[in-house]
């Protein structure tokens, strides 16, 4: 016989990891993988220590946390392989490149404090350093992927191969491009965005 599975008892996990996800990201940017405990996030999230335990030990949720910061949703595989990538798809090819800076200057915003300390968190933890590396190659497969999709749309004329293309469009993209541009030298996120949109058409997109 099939158990049963209440949606409504779904739907409050689900509630409760979105919280205790928040929670270690909030934790977590502002002290550390090191200094930040479980204890901690779940204050933060306002549920037991147990329940934090069950959501995973402190390396996947830091890691889960910036998937769900960066995405504002917990999921598997590369992002392109997601709802974004399907909602990409039905854009029209104007409206790609804006779309994808939309997504990721706003996606930067909000994991601008973690992601130093996900860098930090790996050169001292083996499992972190390996979740991160699993991220990395998913971040690589959505890179390809978006460049594979120019190219579809007839956005992208550069002769230039992907896999340097790809290179290229990560680096412009990256936490740290932000971090230095709008944290550091002060740029209003509407100039940050413009900036991508002139360096990405220039750089990926122009033959």
């Amino acid at each position: 016989m099939t158990p049963y599975v209440s949606p409504l008892r779904e739907a409050q996990a689900a509630q409760t990891r979105t919280r205790i996800l928040d929670a270690a990201v909030r934790v977590f940017g502002e002290a550390g993988y090191s200094g930040a405990s479980l204890a901690r996030i779940a204050k933060e999230a306002g549920v037991s220590l147990e329940t934090v335990k069950q959501n995973g030990p402190k390396s996947a949720l830091l890691l889960a946390g910036f998937d769900h910061a960066f995405s504002g949703a917990e999921g598997e595989g590369p992002l392109h392989t997601r709802e974004l990538g399907e909602a990409a798809e039905e854009l029209e090819p104007s409206r790609l490149l804006p779309f994808l800076v939309e997504f990721v200057g706003s996606a930067n915003a909000r994991v601008a404090r973690l992601w130093p300390r996900m860098l930090e968190a790996a050169a001292g933890d083996a499992d972190v350093a390996q979740r991160l590396r699993d991220l990395q190659a998913s971040r690589r497969a959505d890179m390809v992927g978006a460049v594979a999709m120019f190219r579809r749309r007839g956005l992208c004329d550069s002769t230039l191969p992907d896999a340097e293309l790809a290179d290229a469009l990560s680096f412009l993209i990256s936490p740290e491009s932000y971090t230095q541009l709008v944290t550091e030298a002060g740029w209003s996120a509407d100039a940050y965005h413009a900036w991508l949109v002139r360096a990405v058409g220039r750089v990926v997109l122009a033959d």
